[in-house]
């Protein structure tokens, strides 16, 4: 059995597909560096100073002995109080958009980057048999004489 996951593992795929998720997962996290700190401060920027991670509507009470701020998402959401996150989900859905695009970006260039096959020229045709040559000169010959 252990020669059997050995070879396994071994194969190109499985390594190459832990070097993607490798990559991704650090990939991911500049992307969500890249929406955090850069974009969506010069979005609330242009919006008037929003800071969209702290859009909230609060759904449920507030424990007993909270001593949190009542305006911090991350304090609510860490003391348990049940919150719809629509800022949070706002900067989710940008920071996916962004690195879809990026990766739509990268496949387009790995695709114009490959190398095409030639087109083919297309096949001659394959000699007629020659039954068929010789059924077509009888039938030429008899129109000669026939017509």
């Amino acid at each position: 059995m252990f020669s059997e996951f050995k070879a396994f593992i071994a194969r190109g795929n499985v390594m190459d597909l832990a070097v993607a998720v490798i990559i991704g997962a650090a990939f991911g996290k500049i992307v969500s560096s890249l929406t955090d700190d850069i974009i969506m401060p010069v979005i609330g920027a242009l919006f008037g100073g929003l800071d969209f991670s702290g859009y909230f509507v609060r759904l449920g009470a507030i424990p007993d002995g909270y001593k949190g701020s009542l305006t911090s998402y991350a304090d609510l959401k860490a003391a348990g109080v049940p919150l719809f996150g629509w800022g949070q989900f706002l900067t989710v859905t940008v920071n996916f958009l962004i690195l879809a695009f990026i990766i739509f970006l990268m496949v387009r260039a790995v695709n114009r980057m490959m190398i095409k096959p030639a087109a083919e020229a297309p096949a001659a045709p394959p000699p007629t048999p020659e039954d068929v040559v010789l059924l077509r000169e009888i039938r030429d010959e008899l129109r000669k004489r026939g017509g």
